[in-house]
Protein backbone atom coordinates (compact mmCIF):
# COMPACT_ATOMS: atom_id res chain seq x y z
CA UNK A 1 0.00 0.00 0.00
CA UNK A 2 1.36 3.55 -0.84
CA UNK A 3 2.69 5.69 2.37
CA UNK A 4 0.34 8.37 1.73
CA UNK A 5 -2.66 6.11 2.02
CA UNK A 6 -1.49 4.38 4.90
CA UNK A 7 -0.27 8.27 6.50
CA UNK A 8 -4.22 9.22 5.81
CA UNK A 9 -5.58 6.03 7.66
CA UNK A 10 -3.70 6.04 10.93
CA UNK A 11 -4.95 9.25 12.31
CA UNK A 12 -8.90 8.09 11.35
CA UNK A 13 -8.67 4.82 12.91
CA UNK A 14 -6.93 6.37 16.06
CA UNK A 15 -10.18 8.99 16.09
CA UNK A 16 -12.67 5.82 15.61
CA UNK A 17 -10.81 4.19 18.65
CA UNK A 18 -11.10 7.06 20.97
CA UNK A 19 -15.01 7.87 20.03
CA UNK A 20 -16.17 4.36 21.03
CA UNK A 21 -14.14 3.76 24.72
CA UNK A 22 -16.91 5.34 26.36
CA UNK A 23 -19.80 3.61 24.69
CA UNK A 24 -17.75 0.36 25.73
CA UNK A 25 -17.58 1.43 29.66
CA UNK A 26 -21.24 2.10 29.25
CA UNK A 27 -22.14 -1.49 27.96
CA UNK A 28 -19.47 -3.10 30.99
CA UNK A 29 -21.45 -0.90 33.77
CA UNK A 30 -24.35 -1.83 33.01
CA UNK A 31 -24.53 -5.34 31.95
CA UNK A 32 -22.83 -6.38 35.27
CA UNK A 33 -19.34 -8.49 35.94
CA UNK A 34 -20.44 -11.22 34.13
CA UNK A 35 -21.09 -9.56 30.30
CA UNK A 36 -18.06 -7.56 31.14
CA UNK A 37 -15.44 -10.50 31.85
CA UNK A 38 -14.10 -12.09 28.45
CA UNK A 39 -15.12 -15.50 28.09
CA UNK A 40 -13.26 -18.47 29.60
CA UNK A 41 -11.67 -20.59 27.93
CA UNK A 42 -13.45 -23.81 26.84
CA UNK A 43 -12.97 -26.75 29.03
CA UNK A 44 -14.00 -30.68 28.17
CA UNK A 45 -15.59 -32.17 31.22
CA UNK A 46 -13.83 -34.97 32.74
CA UNK A 47 -14.18 -37.59 35.53
CA UNK A 48 -12.88 -36.96 38.78
CA UNK A 49 -9.60 -39.17 39.39
CA UNK A 50 -9.31 -41.09 42.64
CA UNK A 51 -6.54 -39.03 43.73
CA UNK A 52 -8.81 -35.88 43.30
CA UNK A 53 -10.06 -33.99 46.25
CA UNK A 54 -13.53 -34.63 47.06
CA UNK A 55 -15.95 -31.36 48.12
CA UNK A 56 -17.25 -31.67 51.77
CA UNK A 57 -20.22 -33.37 52.49
CA UNK A 58 -22.63 -31.47 54.79
CA UNK A 59 -24.17 -33.43 58.28
CA UNK A 60 -27.36 -34.30 58.32
CA UNK A 61 -29.33 -31.83 60.79
CA UNK A 62 -29.95 -33.19 63.96
CA UNK A 63 -33.25 -32.77 65.14
CA UNK A 64 -34.34 -29.83 67.51
CA UNK A 65 -35.18 -31.29 70.95
CA UNK A 66 -38.20 -31.39 72.37
CA UNK A 67 -39.37 -28.25 74.33
CA UNK A 68 -40.55 -28.57 77.63
CA UNK A 69 -43.99 -28.25 76.78
CA UNK A 70 -43.64 -31.36 75.10
CA UNK A 71 -41.56 -33.44 77.64
CA UNK A 72 -44.48 -32.35 80.44
CA UNK A 73 -47.01 -33.71 77.65
CA UNK A 74 -45.14 -36.85 77.36
CA UNK A 75 -44.64 -37.77 81.38
CA UNK A 76 -48.35 -36.63 82.17
CA UNK A 77 -49.99 -38.33 79.11
CA UNK A 78 -50.76 -41.75 80.72
CA UNK A 79 -49.76 -40.79 84.20
CA UNK A 80 -52.16 -42.14 87.23
CA UNK A 81 -52.30 -41.19 90.84
CA UNK A 82 -53.13 -43.13 93.39
CA UNK A 83 -53.16 -42.76 97.43
CA UNK A 84 -52.26 -45.54 98.73
CA UNK A 85 -51.90 -44.71 102.95
CA UNK A 86 -49.51 -45.12 105.75
CA UNK A 87 -46.02 -46.61 105.30
CA UNK A 88 -46.69 -49.54 107.20
CA UNK A 89 -50.13 -50.68 105.62
CA UNK A 90 -50.68 -53.36 103.41
CA UNK A 91 -52.63 -51.03 100.84
CA UNK A 92 -49.19 -49.21 100.08
CA UNK A 93 -47.01 -52.66 99.98
CA UNK A 94 -50.13 -53.61 96.95
CA UNK A 95 -49.61 -50.01 95.30
CA UNK A 96 -46.20 -50.50 94.88
CA UNK A 97 -46.54 -53.62 93.16
CA UNK A 98 -49.58 -52.65 91.64
CA UNK A 99 -47.27 -49.53 90.09
CA UNK A 100 -44.60 -52.34 89.19
CA UNK A 101 -46.84 -54.88 87.42
CA UNK A 102 -48.64 -52.30 85.56
CA UNK A 103 -45.24 -50.13 84.12
CA UNK A 104 -45.19 -49.69 80.52
CA UNK A 105 -42.81 -46.79 79.54
CA UNK A 106 -44.83 -44.29 78.11
CA UNK A 107 -48.13 -45.91 77.67
CA UNK A 108 -48.89 -46.87 81.49
CA UNK A 109 -47.48 -45.35 84.71
CA UNK A 110 -48.90 -45.23 88.41
CA UNK A 111 -47.79 -43.41 90.75
CA UNK A 112 -48.41 -44.75 94.84
CA UNK A 113 -48.55 -41.50 97.16
CA UNK A 114 -47.71 -42.28 100.77
CA UNK A 115 -50.81 -40.70 102.76
CA UNK A 116 -52.24 -40.26 105.82
CA UNK A 117 -54.14 -43.00 105.65
CA UNK A 118 -57.15 -45.04 104.15
CA UNK A 119 -60.04 -42.57 106.01
CA UNK A 120 -58.15 -39.63 104.21
CA UNK A 121 -57.37 -41.34 101.52
CA UNK A 122 -61.31 -40.58 100.05
CA UNK A 123 -60.86 -37.13 100.73
CA UNK A 124 -57.39 -36.79 98.44
CA UNK A 125 -59.67 -38.89 95.34
CA UNK A 126 -62.27 -35.83 95.79
CA UNK A 127 -59.85 -33.01 96.08
CA UNK A 128 -56.29 -33.31 95.98
CA UNK A 129 -54.87 -32.89 92.03
CA UNK A 130 -53.58 -35.65 90.05
CA UNK A 131 -54.79 -38.30 91.90
CA UNK A 132 -57.37 -40.65 90.07
CA UNK A 133 -57.84 -43.73 92.55
CA UNK A 134 -56.94 -44.70 95.92
CA UNK A 135 -57.53 -47.26 98.65
CA UNK A 136 -59.71 -46.83 101.11
CA UNK A 137 -61.77 -48.67 103.69
CA UNK A 138 -65.30 -50.10 102.54
CA UNK A 139 -67.25 -48.62 105.74
CA UNK A 140 -66.14 -45.29 104.32
CA UNK A 141 -69.55 -44.68 103.28
CA UNK A 142 -70.71 -44.86 106.74
CA UNK A 143 -69.08 -41.40 107.50
CA UNK A 144 -70.81 -40.13 104.60
CA UNK A 145 -74.30 -40.59 105.65
CA UNK A 146 -74.03 -37.29 107.36
CA UNK A 147 -71.82 -35.78 105.26
CA UNK A 148 -71.70 -32.70 103.40
CA UNK A 149 -69.95 -34.55 100.84
CA UNK A 150 -72.81 -37.11 100.85
CA UNK A 151 -73.84 -36.54 97.35
CA UNK A 152 -70.57 -36.08 95.09
CA UNK A 153 -69.34 -39.02 96.95
CA UNK A 154 -72.47 -41.17 95.92
CA UNK A 155 -72.09 -40.09 92.30
CA UNK A 156 -68.66 -39.71 91.69
CA UNK A 157 -66.49 -42.09 93.92
CA UNK A 158 -66.96 -45.43 92.83
CA UNK A 159 -65.53 -48.97 93.12
CA UNK A 160 -63.02 -50.59 90.38
CA UNK A 161 -62.63 -53.85 92.78
CA UNK A 162 -62.86 -55.14 96.51
CA UNK A 163 -58.75 -55.15 96.52
CA UNK A 164 -58.67 -56.94 99.88
CA UNK A 165 -60.35 -57.62 103.20
CA UNK A 166 -58.31 -56.03 106.43
CA UNK A 167 -58.78 -57.68 109.60
CA UNK A 168 -59.63 -56.38 112.79
CA UNK A 169 -56.52 -57.07 115.45
CA UNK A 170 -56.98 -56.37 118.69
CA UNK A 171 -53.72 -56.91 121.13
CA UNK A 172 -54.69 -57.01 125.33
CA UNK A 173 -52.25 -56.38 128.11
CA UNK A 174 -52.61 -60.02 130.29
CA UNK A 175 -55.55 -59.06 132.90
CA UNK A 176 -57.60 -58.51 129.30
CA UNK A 177 -59.66 -61.21 128.55
CA UNK A 178 -62.72 -60.16 126.52
CA UNK A 179 -63.91 -57.01 124.25
CA UNK A 180 -66.21 -56.92 126.89
CA UNK A 181 -63.20 -56.23 129.38
CA UNK A 182 -62.05 -53.03 127.58
CA UNK A 183 -65.38 -51.11 128.66
CA UNK A 184 -63.69 -47.96 130.60
CA UNK A 185 -60.15 -48.19 129.11
CA UNK A 186 -58.11 -46.59 126.70
CA UNK A 187 -57.90 -48.44 123.14
CA UNK A 188 -55.63 -46.87 120.74
CA UNK A 189 -56.47 -46.46 116.98
CA UNK A 190 -53.43 -45.13 115.31
CA UNK A 191 -54.41 -41.47 114.17
CA UNK A 192 -57.60 -40.23 113.48
CA UNK A 193 -57.15 -40.36 109.63
CA UNK A 194 -56.08 -44.16 109.70
CA UNK A 195 -58.00 -47.17 108.79
CA UNK A 196 -58.34 -48.22 112.40
CA UNK A 197 -58.85 -44.70 113.56
CA UNK A 198 -62.32 -44.55 111.12
CA UNK A 199 -62.96 -48.30 111.55
CA UNK A 200 -62.09 -48.69 114.86
CA UNK A 201 -64.53 -46.87 117.09
CA UNK A 202 -67.74 -47.94 114.55
CA UNK A 203 -67.57 -51.40 115.96
CA UNK A 204 -66.70 -50.67 119.73
CA UNK A 205 -69.85 -48.19 119.24
CA UNK A 206 -71.94 -51.02 117.33
CA UNK A 207 -71.13 -53.36 119.98
CA UNK A 208 -72.36 -50.83 122.51
CA UNK A 209 -68.88 -50.93 124.49
CA UNK A 210 -68.21 -47.39 125.85
CA UNK A 211 -64.13 -47.37 126.02
CA UNK A 212 -61.65 -44.43 125.81
CA UNK A 213 -60.63 -43.73 122.37
CA UNK A 214 -57.06 -43.14 121.64
CA UNK A 215 -55.46 -41.69 118.57
CA UNK A 216 -51.70 -41.96 118.86
CA UNK A 217 -49.11 -43.54 116.60
CA UNK A 218 -49.26 -47.03 116.69
CA UNK A 219 -45.26 -47.68 118.11
CA UNK A 220 -45.89 -44.88 120.52
CA UNK A 221 -49.02 -47.37 122.08
CA UNK A 222 -47.59 -49.97 121.39
CA UNK A 223 -44.04 -48.88 123.70
CA UNK A 224 -46.87 -47.49 126.68
CA UNK A 225 -48.61 -50.68 126.55
CA UNK A 226 -45.79 -52.62 127.22
CA UNK A 227 -44.03 -50.57 129.77
CA UNK A 228 -47.51 -50.17 132.17
CA UNK A 229 -50.82 -50.15 132.09
CA UNK A 230 -52.47 -46.62 131.06
CA UNK A 231 -53.05 -48.50 127.58
CA UNK A 232 -54.94 -51.66 127.64
CA UNK A 233 -55.45 -52.57 124.29
CA UNK A 234 -54.47 -51.63 120.53
CA UNK A 235 -56.68 -52.07 117.61
CA UNK A 236 -55.38 -52.30 114.34
CA UNK A 237 -57.07 -52.63 111.41
CA UNK A 238 -55.14 -54.52 107.98
CA UNK A 239 -54.46 -57.36 105.97
CA UNK A 240 -52.88 -60.25 107.94
CA UNK A 241 -50.51 -61.40 108.60
CA UNK A 242 -48.46 -58.28 110.27
CA UNK A 243 -45.32 -57.88 110.32
CA UNK A 244 -45.72 -55.58 113.87
CA UNK A 245 -47.24 -59.03 115.43
CA UNK A 246 -44.84 -61.20 114.30
CA UNK A 247 -42.30 -60.86 116.93
CA UNK A 248 -42.35 -61.48 120.74
CA UNK A 249 -44.16 -59.71 123.36
CA UNK A 250 -44.21 -59.74 127.09
CA UNK A 251 -45.92 -62.62 128.39
CA UNK A 252 -49.80 -62.67 128.64
CA UNK A 253 -50.53 -60.40 125.61
CA UNK A 254 -52.38 -61.71 123.05
CA UNK A 255 -55.28 -61.26 120.91
CA UNK A 256 -59.33 -61.15 121.83
CA UNK A 257 -62.19 -62.36 119.62
CA UNK A 258 -64.41 -59.64 117.79
CA UNK A 259 -67.54 -61.65 117.14
CA UNK A 260 -69.23 -61.32 113.94
CA UNK A 261 -72.98 -61.07 114.28
CA UNK A 262 -76.33 -58.46 113.37
CA UNK A 263 -74.18 -55.57 114.75
CA UNK A 264 -71.66 -55.67 112.46
CA UNK A 265 -72.61 -58.02 109.58
CA UNK A 266 -74.03 -55.39 107.20
CA UNK A 267 -70.79 -53.87 106.84
CA UNK A 268 -68.00 -56.68 107.71
CA UNK A 269 -67.05 -60.05 106.86
CA UNK A 270 -66.43 -62.90 109.56
CA UNK A 271 -62.64 -63.81 109.51
CA UNK A 272 -60.30 -65.29 112.31
CA UNK A 273 -56.56 -64.83 113.30
CA UNK A 274 -54.26 -68.03 112.97
CA UNK A 275 -51.06 -69.93 114.36
CA UNK A 276 -50.24 -69.72 110.90
CA UNK A 277 -50.52 -65.89 110.87
CA UNK A 278 -48.68 -64.91 114.48
CA UNK A 279 -47.44 -68.20 115.70
CA UNK A 280 -46.32 -65.72 119.21
CA UNK A 281 -49.20 -64.67 120.03
CA UNK A 282 -52.07 -67.59 118.93
CA UNK A 283 -51.34 -70.48 120.64
CA UNK A 284 -51.04 -74.21 118.10
CA UNK A 285 -54.64 -75.54 117.83
CA UNK A 286 -56.93 -72.13 118.18
CA UNK A 287 -58.04 -69.46 116.47
CA UNK A 288 -59.48 -66.00 117.20
CA UNK A 289 -62.75 -64.96 115.77
CA UNK A 290 -62.74 -61.57 114.19
CA UNK A 291 -64.52 -59.42 111.71
CA UNK A 292 -63.06 -58.03 108.21
CA UNK A 293 -62.93 -54.67 106.31
CA UNK A 294 -63.54 -54.99 102.70
CA UNK A 295 -60.60 -52.55 101.50
CA UNK A 296 -61.96 -51.43 97.80
CA UNK A 297 -59.72 -50.12 95.18
CA UNK A 298 -61.83 -46.59 94.40
CA UNK A 299 -61.85 -44.19 91.61
CA UNK A 300 -62.95 -40.86 91.12
CA UNK A 301 -65.69 -40.60 87.60
CA UNK A 302 -64.35 -38.63 85.58
CA UNK A 303 -66.69 -36.81 82.33
CA UNK A 304 -66.33 -39.71 79.59
CA UNK A 305 -64.90 -36.34 77.82
CA UNK A 306 -62.12 -35.59 80.48
CA UNK A 307 -58.80 -36.61 79.46
CA UNK A 308 -58.44 -38.36 82.58
CA UNK A 309 -61.57 -40.47 82.16
CA UNK A 310 -59.15 -41.47 78.86
CA UNK A 311 -56.15 -42.62 81.22
CA UNK A 312 -58.66 -44.55 83.33
CA UNK A 313 -59.89 -46.72 80.35
CA UNK A 314 -56.33 -47.82 79.62
CA UNK A 315 -55.46 -48.31 83.05
CA UNK A 316 -58.77 -50.88 83.60
CA UNK A 317 -57.65 -52.52 80.66
CA UNK A 318 -54.04 -53.06 82.20
CA UNK A 319 -55.13 -54.29 85.46
CA UNK A 320 -57.53 -57.33 83.32
CA UNK A 321 -53.81 -58.13 81.19
CA UNK A 322 -51.13 -57.83 84.09
CA UNK A 323 -53.45 -59.48 87.23
CA UNK A 324 -51.96 -62.49 86.48
CA UNK A 325 -48.50 -60.84 87.05
CA UNK A 326 -49.53 -59.24 89.91
CA UNK A 327 -50.70 -63.11 91.22
CA UNK A 328 -47.76 -65.08 90.09
CA UNK A 329 -44.74 -62.67 90.37
CA UNK A 330 -43.00 -64.29 93.38
CA UNK A 331 -42.61 -62.37 96.76
CA UNK A 332 -45.79 -60.04 95.85
CA UNK A 333 -48.65 -59.91 99.00
CA UNK A 334 -51.02 -62.85 99.11
CA UNK A 335 -53.59 -61.16 98.95
CA UNK A 336 -53.45 -60.34 94.88
CA UNK A 337 -53.98 -64.42 94.90
CA UNK A 338 -57.24 -63.90 96.32
CA UNK A 339 -58.17 -61.37 94.06
CA UNK A 340 -61.63 -61.35 91.65
CA UNK A 341 -61.85 -58.10 89.98
CA UNK A 342 -65.59 -59.47 89.48
CA UNK A 343 -66.15 -59.32 93.47
CA UNK A 344 -68.95 -57.10 94.58
CA UNK A 345 -68.73 -54.65 97.55
CA UNK A 346 -72.10 -54.11 99.27
CA UNK A 347 -73.29 -50.33 99.23
CA UNK A 348 -71.01 -49.33 96.43
CA UNK A 349 -71.43 -48.88 92.69
CA UNK A 350 -68.91 -50.20 90.62
CA UNK A 351 -66.76 -47.91 88.33
CA UNK A 352 -68.76 -47.79 84.77
CA UNK A 353 -65.55 -48.61 82.56
CA UNK A 354 -64.53 -51.39 85.36
CA UNK A 355 -68.54 -52.65 84.37
CA UNK A 356 -68.06 -52.41 80.96
CA UNK A 357 -65.01 -54.48 81.10
CA UNK A 358 -65.84 -57.21 83.17
CA UNK A 359 -69.40 -57.23 80.61
CA UNK A 360 -66.92 -57.73 77.83
CA UNK A 361 -65.48 -60.42 79.30
CA UNK A 362 -68.06 -62.36 80.20
CA UNK A 363 -69.24 -61.66 76.88
CA UNK A 364 -65.97 -64.25 75.24
CA UNK A 365 -67.80 -66.84 77.31
CA UNK A 366 -70.06 -67.27 74.70
CA UNK A 367 -69.07 -69.58 71.75
CA UNK A 368 -71.43 -68.63 69.32
CA UNK A 369 -75.42 -66.97 68.75
CA UNK A 370 -77.14 -69.35 66.27
CA UNK A 371 -79.84 -68.35 64.03
CA UNK A 372 -82.50 -69.04 66.62
CA UNK A 373 -81.10 -66.71 69.47
CA UNK A 374 -79.72 -69.89 71.15
CA UNK A 375 -76.20 -69.56 73.22
CA UNK A 376 -73.77 -72.76 72.66
CA UNK A 377 -71.52 -72.32 75.81
CA UNK A 378 -67.93 -73.09 75.58
CA UNK A 379 -67.12 -74.56 79.22
CA UNK A 380 -63.51 -74.41 78.48
CA UNK A 381 -63.91 -70.82 77.29
CA UNK A 382 -65.66 -70.03 80.76
CA UNK A 383 -62.41 -71.32 82.60
CA UNK A 384 -59.84 -69.74 80.83
CA UNK A 385 -61.36 -66.58 81.05
CA UNK A 386 -62.37 -67.01 85.30
CA UNK A 387 -58.75 -67.81 85.54
CA UNK A 388 -58.15 -64.12 84.03
CA UNK A 389 -60.57 -62.81 86.36
CA UNK A 390 -59.20 -64.84 89.77
CA UNK A 391 -56.82 -67.38 90.58
CA UNK A 392 -58.72 -68.22 93.43
CA UNK A 393 -60.48 -71.93 92.30
CA UNK A 394 -63.41 -71.49 94.22
CA UNK A 395 -64.39 -68.11 93.20
CA UNK A 396 -63.54 -69.41 89.90
CA UNK A 397 -65.99 -72.12 89.29
CA UNK A 398 -68.41 -69.76 90.82
CA UNK A 399 -67.96 -67.20 87.58
CA UNK A 400 -68.58 -70.54 85.40
CA UNK A 401 -71.48 -71.69 87.34
CA UNK A 402 -73.33 -67.83 87.32
CA UNK A 403 -72.58 -67.98 83.63
CA UNK A 404 -73.60 -71.38 82.73
CA UNK A 405 -76.94 -70.26 84.59
CA UNK A 406 -77.59 -67.26 82.40
CA UNK A 407 -76.91 -68.81 79.40
CA UNK A 408 -79.34 -71.83 80.50
CA UNK A 409 -81.67 -68.87 81.16
CA UNK A 410 -81.28 -67.35 77.39
CA UNK A 411 -81.80 -70.51 75.98
CA UNK A 412 -84.79 -70.90 77.55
Amino acid sequence: MPRFVLALLLPLVTALLVSTAPLNAQVAATAGPDLAAPPAPFQLAQAPTQNQAQPPRRAAAKPAPPSYGEMKDKYNKWTIGLAAGLYEGAGTRMASELAKALQDDENMRVLPLLTSGLFGNIYDLLYLKGIDIAIVNGDILEHFKTSEESGVVTQRINYIANLYVGEVHILVRPEINSIQDLAGKVVNFNTKSSATGYTGPIIFDRLGIKIIPNFDPHLKAVAEMTQGNNVAAVAFVSSKPLSQFQKSFPPGFKFIPVPYNNKLADLYLPSDLTPQDYPQLVPAGTRVETVAVPTVLAAYDWPQDNDRHRRMVRFIDMLFERLPTLQQTAGNHPKWKELSLAGQVPGWKRYPPMQKRLEAAQAELTASVNNNGAIAPDINMARQVARGMSSDPKEQERIVREFMEWAKTRRQ
